[in-house]
């Protein structure tokens, strides 16, 4: 781990902004949900969910940038830990996608929804213990929001055209797309919950 610190330390800006920017855009549970609310709620509308988005990553990956490496290194248990709740969330989370009916708001992407996806994102992980540490850790969280911005901005344009809707909001998500975003969390949960077990 110090060894790829080191590495990542030695970056250029351009280097390290490809480097998030290549991450961030990688599909995840939170891309998924920027692209569904922006097929449910239109382009500008998914964007005014962008605050609780850069929030929950910054919780996560300010503190690891800081302290992060030191924690894990006096609790090994704390990655597999994290891992598995981000799997069972995710997993939850799909759960509730696929089957809408059994709660009114149960396909709904609420601001609450995507921001504790996003913490639990384990995207967060590589960003707040391998790419955002060093001397410009400022500057690193400042190139790490507008990145952030940019990229919530695709995905949520990407679910606004896929709902054939442009960036006008819509009242619902089409079913397809739904279910579609809901395999897809399934298969992410499976994959977090498979890495996490054989660590504990």
């Amino acid at each position: 781990m110090l060894q790829l610190r080191m590495g990542v330390a030695r970056m250029t800006m351009t280097e390290l902004t490809f480097a998030i920017l290549a991450l961030l855009l990688t599909p995840g549970p939170t891309n998924t949900l920027v692209a569904l609310a922006g097929s449910a709620r239109g382009w500008l509308g998914a964007l005014r969910l962008l605050p609780y988005e850069i929030a929950a990553y910054l919780l996560v990956t300010l503190p690891l940038a800081l302290l992060g490496a030191l924690a894990l290194e006096a609790a090994p248990l704390l990655r597999p830990i994290i891992t598995l709740a981000s799997g069972l969330w995710v997993m939850w989370l799909a759960f509730r996608m696929w089957r809408p009916s059994l709660e009114a708001e149960g396909a709904e992407v609420t601001p609450r929804r995507l921001f504790v996806t996003t913490l639990l994102n384990p995207k967060a992980l590589i960003f707040g213990l391998v790419l955002l540490p060093g001397p410009q850790l400022a500057l690193h969280a400042a190139l790490f929001v507008a990145l952030i911005a940019l990229v919530a901005a695709v995905w949520a344009g990407i679910g606004a055209c896929m709902a054939g809707r442009g960036d006008c909001p819509v009242g619902q998500t089409p079913p397809l797309l739904r279910r579609a975003a809901g395999l897809w969390l399934g298969v992410l949960a499976f994959g977090l919950v498979l890495n996490a077990l054989p660590q504990l």
